[in-house]
């Protein structure tokens, strides 16, 4: 663990595609949009998350870039609903069968991203605005906070959004699911006892009651995915990641 604080750069040159020299491999990156549709009348957080997702992906510049998403697929539980926070809707087996978000972090793994970025809406803060959460105690935790602030202060140049700032995973006082190395409450797909990417951040971008007709705005959704991209871009040209 001391050498990768150290020379974190060495141990990530080892992945693929994870120093991007003219002619050689790009970054592979995971884009994991909510998959809860329960989460408001009238609303399907889902659905809003995967446009600015796919908004995000169609921009330049483009990288390796994949969506994991467990709203279309059968033999799951909680595929399309439920939250990253609780044990049931994660890690939890229900008759037998693995959880939405256990099959997408299975699937990004395949993967082996360099950096991943979970998209959702917040509710119940009263607040017009985006936030950004990181694992507490990861290695790379400094790292990945520069990612979360970057991608933060891109979304609320590109629209009105309020900059809430970068906060920790296990600062929310709603989980009950814990990190398997810091015993910390966490949120399941930014763990990485699970998620095995360098490079991860959970955005909240606007809040279904606050925001709730924005939300629904293609224009907004386009600008918003255009800002998550312009801030992947910049985090990665200044570590000479791409």
């Amino acid at each position: 663990m001391k050498l990768l604080k150290i020379l974190p750069f060495a141990f990530l040159a080892s992945l693929p595609g994870a120093l991007c020299p003219a002619g050689q491999l790009k970054p592979v990156v995971i884009f994991q949009p909510s998959h809860q549709r329960d989460t408001g009348v009238n609303y399907n957080e889902a659905r809003t998350a995967d446009a600015m997702v796919q908004y995000a992906m169609s921009e330049p510049p483009h990288f390796k870039e994949y969506k994991v998403w467990s709203y279309p697929q059968p033999g799951l539980h909680h595929a399309d609903t439920g939250t990253n926070t609780l044990i049931a809707h994660t890690s939890a087996a229900e008759g037998g069968k693995l959880s939405g978000y256990a099959w997408e972090l299975a699937r990004s793994n395949e993967l082996k991203p360099l950096v991943f970025i979970g998209v959702h809406n917040n509710s119940g803060s009263g607040r017009h605005a985006a936030w950004g959460y990181i694992h507490d105690g990861d290695s790379l935790e400094g790292e990945n906070r520069k990612l979360s602030n970057i991608l933060i202060e891109e979304i609320a140049r590109a629209t009105d959004l309020e900059n809430r700032g970068t906060h920790l995973d296990s600062s929310t006082g709603r989980n009950d699911y814990r990190c398997a190395s810091t015993g910390r409450l966490a949120f399941y797909s930014i763990d990485e006892s699970v998620n095995t990417a360098p490079y991860r951040v959970l955005l909240e971008i606007g809040d279904i009651e606050k925001s709730g007709t924005l939300l629904l705005d293609e224009e907004f959704r386009k600008s918003v995915g255009g800002a998550i991209k312009r801030g992947l871009a910049r985090f990665l040209k200044k570590r000479q990641l791409k």
